[in-house]
Order: C-alpha cells, then sequence, then structure tokens
C-alpha cells in the first residue's frame, strides 16, 4: 500500500478531530455537572441526564487520552498517562459488562450518582459499555505502532464503528427493542453523538498507519474512495428513512415502499457510477496532461512533443503533404539566469511558451524539448513557413521596443520542411534544424566580432 499520504488532507482532518473533541468534551462535561450539581439539572433539556454519571466520566477520559496521545506530542510521560487513562475507561466499561453478563451490581455504577427511580441506576446501557470496552483497546494500540498490532487495530475499529452504527440505526427506527435495550438502559443520544464523534476520532488516528490509509491517500483510488465511503454509509439510512416516513405519513402502503425504495436505490447507484466514471475520466486526463506536458511552461514535454510530432509526420506523409519543423533556444539564458536569478529566467521560458502559442496554429504541435530549447512541428509548406518566421521576428521586435524590460526577447532559430516524397524520420528532421539553429546562432556570435573589428583603430 502506498504511504503518499494527502498532508493538506491530514491537516484539514487532525483540525477536524480537534473539533469534535472539544464536542464531545462540552457534552461529557455539561451532563457530569448536572449529576453533580442538581440545581443545574433544571436548565438542562428534557431526557438529557438519560446519559449516566459514569458514561460522561469515561468520555471525558477517552478525550484526554486521545488529546495526550495526539501525533506530534509524544513523551514517556504522556503516554503513560495516556495509556493509563485508556485502561481506565476500559475498566470501568468492562465492569459494567460484567454486571450485566452476571446480573450482579459491583457498586460502581453509583459511585458519583445515581438515579434511584431505575431498577439498575446509574449503570450504562451494555451496548455503551461494549463500546468504551473497543474505544479503550484502540486507544492503547494506536499509539504502539507494531506491525503485527496494526490490522488487530483495524479489526477494533471496525467493530467499534459497526457497534455505532447498529445503535445509531435502532435509535434512528425505534428498534432498540430488538436488542433486548429497554427504556431504563437505552443509550442517550448525547451518548450516541459522543460516541459516533470518538469513533470518528479513531479512526482517522488509525487511517494513518493501517488499511484504512487508502482514503487519506493522493492517488485515483484514494480520491474515488473518499467520494464514495461518504454515499455508501449514508445511503441505506437515507432510503430507509424515507421509507417510514413514507408509511409513517400514509403517503404510499407499506407494501408498495419497499418497491419504491429499491427502485430509488437503483437509481442512485446508477447515477454514483456515472459520477465515478466521470471523475474516473477527469483523474485520467490529468494524469495524461502531466505525462506529456511541462510543469513550467504548460507546453508538450520532450516525449508529449515526439508523440504527437510523430503522429502529424505520418498523417503528413499519408497524405502527400509537408511537414515543417523549427527547433528554437533561447539567447543568453545562461546569462539572464546569473544576473537576475533562475525565478526571471523561468518567467522568460514562460514568456516564450506563451509568444509561441500565440504565433503558431492551434493544430501545430509546440513542446519545450529541452533546458532553452523549444520545438514547433505543423503541416505546411517552406514558403508558409518562411511567411510565419518573418511574422515571429516582427512580433519579436515589437516585443523587444516595450519599455522597461529588464533582459532581451531573442532566440535562434532553424527550420527545415519534409519532402513531399520524402522518408526522413523526426529525428531526422529535428537533427537537421537543430543544425540550422547552431549555424545561426553562431552567425549572430560573429557579427558583433566582426562590427568590433571594424570600428577598431588602424
Amino acid at each position: 500500500m502506498s504511504n503518499q499520504f494527502d498532508t493538506a488532507l491530514i491537516k484539514e482532518l487532525g483540525l477536524i478531530q480537534q473539533g469534535c473533541l472539544v464536542l464531545v468534551a462540552l457534552i461529557a462535561g455539561v451532563t457530569l455537572c448536572g449529576w453533580l450539581i442538581h440545581p443545574l439539572e433544571r436548565f438542562l433539556p428534557n431526557g438529557w441526564l438519560l446519559m449516566k454519571a459514569n458514561t460522561a466520566v469515561s468520555m471525558l477520559l477517552s478525550v484526554l487520552c486521545l488529546e495526550l496521545s495526539r501525533e506530534g506530542r509524544y513523551s514517556r510521560r504522556r503516554r503513560q498517562v495516556s495509556r493509563a487513562l485508556a485502561v481506565a475507561v476500559g475498566l470501568l466499561s468492562s465492569i459494567v459488562g460484567a454486571e450485566y453478563i452476571f446480573h450482579v451490581s459491583l457498586g460502581v455504577d453509583t459511585l458519583l450518582s445515581a438515579d434511584p427511580g431505575l431498577l439498575q441506576p446509574g449503570r450504562m446501557s451494555p451496548h455503551t459499555a461494549g463500546a468504551f470496552v473497543l474505544l479503550s483497546l484502540v486507544m492503547i494500540l494506536i499509539p504502539l505502532r507494531k506491525r503485527y498490532l496494526i490490522y488487530v487495530t483495524d479489526l477494533y475499529v471496525c467493530s467499534l464503528c459497526l457497534l455505532v452504527l447498529v445503535v445509531g440505526s435502532g435509535t434512528m427506527f425505534r428498534a432498540m427493542h430488538l436488542y433486548g435495550i429497554s427504556g431504563g438502559n437505552q443509550t442517550a443520544p448525547q451518548t450516541l453523538v459522543g460516541l459516533m464523534l470518538l469513533a470518528f476520532v479513531v479512526f482517522g488516528r488509525q487511517a494513518e498507519q493501517g488499511v484504512f490509509g487508502i482514503l487519506l491517500g493522493v492517488g485515483i483510488a484514494s480520491r474515488i474512495a473518499r467520494v464514495v465511503l461518504p454515499i455508501a454509509l449514508l445511503l441505506p439510512f437515507l432510503l430507509e428513512a424515507a421509507k417510514v416516513v413514507a408509511i409513517r405519513t400514509g403517503l404510499v402502503r407499506p407494501e408498495y415502499a419497499t418497491a419504491i425504495a429499491t427502485a430509488g436505490g437503483v437509481a442512485v447507484a446508477f447515477g454514483l457510477i456515472l459520477i465515478l466514471a466521470w471523475k474516473i475520466d477527469k483523474l485520467e486526463s490529468s494524469i495524461r496532461d502531466l505525462s506529456l506536458r511541462d510543469e513550467l511552461t504548460g507546453l508538450y514535454n520532450r516525449r508529449g512533443f515526439y508523440v504527437l510530432a510523430e503522429q502529424a509526420l505520418r498523417l503528413a506523409q499519408r497524405s502527400g503533404k509537408s511537414l515543417s519543423v523549427l527547433f528554437i533556444d533561447v539567447d543568453d539564458l545562461k546569462q539572464i539566469n546569473d544576473r537576475h536569478g533562475h525565478e526571471v529566467g523561468s518567467s522568460l521560458l514562460y514568456e516564450v511558451a506563451e509568444f509561441l502559442k500565440e504565433s503558431f496554429r492551434r493544430t501545430d504541435v509546440i513542446g519545450r524539448i529541452g533546458g532553452d530549447e523549444f520545438a514547433v512541428a505543423g503541416v505546411s509548406s517552406e514558403a508558409a513557413m518562411n511567411i510565419a518566421l518573418e511574422r515571429l521576428q516582427k512580433a519579436t521586435a515589437e516585443r523587444n521596443a516595450q519599455h522597461g524590460r529588464l533582459y532581451p526577447f531573442s532566440f535562434s532559430i532553424g527550420h527545415v520542411t519534409s519532402e513531399l516524397s520524402g522518408s526522413e524520420s523526426l529525428e531526422d528532421l529535428l537533427g537537421r534544424a537543430d543544425g540550422l539553429m547552431y549555424e545561426t546562432k553562431r552567425r549572430k556570435k560573429l557579427l558583433p566580432a566582426a562590427s568590433e573589428l571594424e570600428q577598431a583603430p588602424e
């Protein structure tokens, strides 16, 4: 599996996780204050204290444990305290689970506060206890980062998320009695919200080292997974919720509701497949551009130029037309880099690329095939290419006449045109154009020297 994570996404995810922990701490803190300071109870919403005091304590300990074990804040003392908090959460929830299994009371339910009107005062629901047991195991294992424990931790994270989804769906559709939960020991809504947020946090932490890392990558598979996962999680709940609402409001009869929900699921799945196909095609196009395009100028790179220019040459030879090839070298780029810096040199290369795109046809193949070397290939006669070169020289002179230029806009060009009945390859044409370009550059260098000789005193 690739370890190339999207660092920006991980940073954003870390901020979201911090927000989740703050929200969980607020929920648990308000609830615990309501249990310990009885006058505050009347200011809380109805049913708020359905979350037990021990549940609130477990949540606060979990938040503190996850905060101390946050990446970048590791130290020996922090690890020890974090592990101790995770053990405390697991121990408390395990005692509650044992009370349910063996039908006994071990006294931990009423240590802080209790609701004496219930048969089991102060006891968190069995599903909440199970979730905290799994959460404690995950919090203990994640910081260890042992290779052989990663998949075990993945399994615990999956189990935690599945349990939270089961409890959430049961609460949503009022089916908790199917799990043996009564009104006196059901999971409170704010407890469910807190568990969902904590499960999200540990899922994100584990994704940085486990099999869920595919969701944090930079590749096509990671991007597609991030699109599909939220839809796959929400779609069943949305369809079922719509079905329940339609039946309860009398919009459709129960026997028709299932058929409509199924058809809706098929329609959404079909739409999702189309969206994925469109996204994959777009990403593949981006990859093709990255492999054939020069990053600085946006022109074709050497590979892209050769691929498209060879195709243009074959088409020209097949149709009995000529292919003109230009080899262009930017003059004095090294001196510009030395005098003004590489950023100015890069700006010059970008300017040359834009200039070539403006000067030639959209059907011509334009590429940057070296550091300061460009090439153009297009189906045209030699006469048409000479006219284009004259237009190019005129535009170059106009650009150099602009006020305030830091460096001259100049390049040497060599151009050749293939014969109508010729069998030259693209490599042959580029080789001849390259030779002519160097001859042009040599003549440019000789002209100043000859001028100096003429002006020298006898």
